[in-house]
């Protein structure tokens, strides 16, 4: 395709940022609706890049590739592949929905809407380029945004949650920085697919582990594992109902997304000698995050630590699918289907519980609170809301038939052959977040008597329903027949898991 559709997909919410910040603010609808179409070019353009990608050919495809900065090596380089292919998807398809969700932001639309689609711009960069510079730059890009976003219409705390965000993010990121100019001073080139065969500091051990860790700190934070995750139920707490979306529908993903993209095939052998850590912390992140969330009665904390938990399982397949000697009869094929399990459950995890915070948003919207033990009884009282509700929580608990439950079984049956302690210790965690999820969310929320609080309680509108239905179906598609998406991240992950 001579188009170059990866650039004009990345680059048209720059431009709407642009065009909504020149548009006057005394018509905040007129610049809502502008911002909306426009998120909607990149839309349909993932959505022809999916159809259109080679699934026999595989590898990177789409690929533009030009001269940036000669003196030292920096080129402007796109592609996608099975793997980045699935995260622009999500990406462009959490924009628009959350912006639709907005429409009800008054206080400085114009700002907020601009700075949501920078955001997406800074998202997008991360997933398609292949070059460090040019990976670094989109990965700080995207702290910006997120941070006005959360300091400006968060909550009362909102200072606060956006300053630690901040702060945790950068300290990783500045962690990442230095390992990545120590990268290509070793090997003279910026190309994170020509690094990925030259194996930087192949020949010392110790710096190669030094590196390691570092660009790991940068993405454990991100995405995050635990102990560095103690950010997100602050950011998720205080941040807008779009903003929390976005942080644990996409954000989240970038740490996760770069383990699998850089650390495993850049590092290899440092990755499969400390698998066992990686594994471990997965292990904790899982149940930590299940045993925390059963403790909280803040809704929105609730589904954040449940974030802890869920990306615990995407560590855990990566690690899984890090280790070479296993207990099954084809170790291969056991760590591809774990690190397919991974990549997927960042798919389903960014729909699912994007799902879920736009439902604390609606709830928080006519209530005013999100404190469970206010509600009970909803069930018969607002019935859509809750049963869009029961079935999103379901798919966060891995209810066979939706797709939650395709990546976590394919990250336990990969795991369950590679790190079989590790994966025996957090089939806990699918216990304990079955049990909170539906002690918590289901029983105190829809069930027994009415709260008489809540007798003039209005049930969901047009405008939430239509955000919260592509979701649902995203749920239930890939829950019945996950093979459309599970045959495109195969082609990819094969092509890692064959390298290590």
């Amino acid at each position: 395709m001579n188009l170059p559709i990866l650039s004009i997909m990345l680059f048209t919410p720059l431009v709407g940022a642009v065009i909504v910040l020149c548009l006057p603010k005394e018509r905040p609808a007129l610049l809502k609706w502008v911002a909306l179409v426009l998120s909607f070019i990149p839309l349909i353009l993932a959505g022809l890049v999916w159809f259109s990608y080679d699934r026999a050919a595989g590898g990177m495809q789409f690929e533009e590739l030009y001269s940036w900065i000669p003196a030292i090596g920096v080129r402007y380089r796109l592609a996608v592949d099975g793997i980045s292919i699935p995260m622009v998807c999500l990406t462009t398809i959490l924009t628009p929905l959350a912006l639709f969700y907005s429409f009800t932001i008054k206080e400085r639309p114009k700002e907020f809407f601009a700075f949501f689609l920078l955001l997406e711009t800074a998202m997008l960069g991360v997933f398609m380029a292949l070059d460090f510079f040019l990976f670094y730059l989109f990965w700080e890009l995207s702290l910006v945004p997120m941070y006005f976003l959360i300091g400006i219409w968060g909550g009362p705390r909102r200072e606060y949650a956006a300053i630690k965000f901040f702060l945790y993010t950068l300290v990783g990121s500045v962690a990442m920085l230095l390992a990545i100019l120590g990268m290509y001073l070793q090997t003279g080139t910026w190309d994170i697919l020509e690094m990925a065969t030259l194996h930087p500091f192949a020949a010392n051990p110790t710096l190669a582990a030094v590196a390691f860790w570092a660009v790991f700190l940068g993405f454990a934070i991100k995405v995050p594992v635990w102990p560095f995750h103690t950010w997100l139920p602050d950011a998720h707490v205080e941040a807008p109902t779009a903003g929390s979306v976005i942080l644990a529908g996409i954000l989240l993903k970038l740490g996760a997304y770069g383990m699998i993209r850089i650390l495993l095939p850049i590092f290899p052998d440092m990755f499969r000698q400390f698998a066992p850590i990686v594994a471990g912390l997965a292990a904790i992140s899982i149940v930590y995050g299940a045993l925390v969330a059963m403790a909280q009665w803040d809704l929105k904390k609730v589904i954040a630590y449940s974030s802890v938990n869920h990306m615990g399982y995407v560590m855990l397949g990566v690690a899984a699918a890090a280790t070479v000697v296993g207990n099954g009869p084809d170790a291969a094929t056991s760590r591809a289907v774990a690190l397919n399990g991974a990549v997927l459950q960042m798919w389903n995890h960014g729909i699912i519980t994007g799902a879920l915070f736009f439902l604390v948003g609606v709830i928080y919207e006519r209530a005013h609170t999100r404190d469970l033990k206010a509600f009970g009884g909803l069930g018969a009282k607002v019935p859509v809301f809750a049963g869009i509700l029961t079935i999103t929580t379901f798919a966060s608990l891995g209810l066979p038939g939706l797709s939650g439950f395709v990546s976590e079984f394919m990250v336990f049956r990969g795991a369950f052959d590679m790190i079989r302690p590790f994966a025996i210790i957090s089939g806990l965690g699918m216990i304990i977040s079955a049990a909170y999820l539906l002690w918590k969310i289901i029983q105190h929320m829809l069930l027994g008597p009415l709260n008489e609080r809540w007798a003039d309680l209005a049930d969901m509108n047009r405008r939430e329903v239509i955000t919260l239905v592509p979701l649902i179906f995203f749920m239930l598609l890939f829950g019945i027949y996950p093979a459309p998406i599970v045959d495109l991240i195969n082609q990819a992950v094969v092509s890692i898991v064959g390298t290590l």
